[in-house]
């Protein structure tokens, strides 16, 4: 007799099917697909001696203390190093305002746990980070989203939905964004909205989850002081702030860290302490060598050099394969790894992903990047995985692909 095992679920999970780029993916193991689909790093950039030499340091000098179990809350190493990583960016913190984690995702779902039950809102941007989606969605949330603009979050938007929320008898736990070069899109919100979004925060009580996986991947433009910076200026205690070293770095160490008010990071620590207990020692370690032995600031130049070279190859090979006629536009971001492509309306993404497997290349559907009431039309682009010479052939593949469906 076969046990009806979807009925004993939480039912949290019940329904719950996971990441689904991680799904897409799964169809690109022909070799031959150029895939501008995943959201990684170049290994052209990965600081391959640097990091032998550290292990072998580090091997040699802590290597039972490295086989043991770490502090919950981090490595004290890191924890100096990662202060004075945000003191560069005008934020200044204690270690009560700190939490190492194991990964940016992991931060993400430590945000989820602690602030979210079934029915609860939370205010995104339309399009926005489909991790962040997938880790809050655990809880059962319910997503409402404005249609994010060219200068960032739709500020009134936002408001229009909390006054309403506020006559519903309700509210929203936080709004989530990604300012800088954000995932999907890679728009990155400008200075006058930052600061309203703050007023917005402060007036309706709503926490801000700032998402920063790519802050330094800065390619062209002036750099924008991030909300947590701004909060702390006018001393609002309103922001909690994410990041990862998997973009800056490498994303096989899966370190990051959270940082926000010390009753938030506390709480965060206690449910580390259920999930995952510690950190790995050996990966924090090796963290802590990237931002103070490695050069950090040379790394990262040589990154937005690399990144933005390559990205320079994609506008032109858009420019030159997309003519207005076609109905084909992108977003220019200045920084991080992504762009968002919008088709002619009629054209679903999920489907011409298919066609696009069959041409030999590979794209994220746009519709895997909305908490609800998906548009079908869009799709995310990778352009720092693939070499120059395979981000202009993949251009021309999708190309052809998409004039078949005009």
């Amino acid at each position: 007799m076969k046990s009806d095992w979807k009925s004993r679920f939480a039912a949290n999970v019940r329904e719950f099917e996971g990441y689904p780029i991680g799904k897409t993916i799964k169809y690109l193991t022909d070799p031959e697909i150029i895939s501008l689909a995943g959201g990684l790093p170049s290994p052209d950039v990965f600081q391959r001696s640097e990091v032998r030499l550290a292990s072998r340091k580090i091997l040699e000098e802590d290597i039972d203390r490295i086989m043991q179990y770490s502090p919950i809350s981090g490595e004290g190493s890191l924890y100096h190093a990662v202060l004075g990583f945000l003191a560069r960016d005008d934020i200044h913190i204690g270690e009560e305002n700190l939490l190492i984690t194991t990964s940016g995702q992991h931060g993400l779902d430590l945000v989820g746990r602690l602030f979210l039950e079934e029915g609860d809102v939370v205010l995104v941007d339309r399009p926005t980070f489909a991790g962040a989606l997938v880790a809050f969605s655990m809880q059962r949330p319910r997503f409402v989203g404005i249609d994010i603009e060219r200068d960032g979050s739709d500020v009134s938007g936002m408001r229009e939905k909390l006054e309403q929320l506020y006559r519903e008898g309700s509210t929203s736990k936080f709004i989530y964004v990604v300012p800088d070069f954000q995932n999907p899109t890679g728009i990155t919100m400008s200075l006058a909205k930052r600061e309203a979004l703050l007023d917005l925060s402060y007036e309706f009580d709503v926490p801000i989850v700032e998402d920063s996986p790519y802050r330094d991947l800065r390619y062209r433009g002036e750099t924008i002081p991030a909300i947590f910076t701004l909060d702390q200026r006018r001393e609002g205690g309103h922001v909690i702030g994410l990041y990862t070293f998997s973009k800056l770095f490498c994303p096989g160490m899966r370190v990051g860290f959270n940082i926000g008010p010390a009753a938030v990071i506390e709480r965060m620590t206690h449910i580390k302490e259920g999930n995952i207990l510690n950190t790995p020692k050996y990966n924090q370690d090796i963290c802590t060598a990237f931002l103070e032995e490695m050069n950090f600031e040379a790394h990262i130049e040589k990154c937005r050099i690399y990144y933005r070279e390559k990205l320079a190859v994609f506008f032109e090979t858009m420019e030159e394969h997309f003519p207005p006629e076609m109905g084909v536009s992108w977003t220019r971001p200045e920084g991080g790894l992504f762009l968002w492509v919008t088709l002619p309306k009629h054209i679903d993404t999920d489907e011409l992903f298919f066609d696009a497997i069959e041409h030999k290349v590979a794209f994220v559907p746009g519709e895997q990047f909305y908490g609800e009431n998906a548009d079908r039309n869009h799709m995310r682009i990778n352009f720092s995985f693939v070499s120059k010479d395979q981000l202009a052939e993949a251009v021309k593949r999708l190309a052809a692909c998409i004039r078949k469906r005009l």
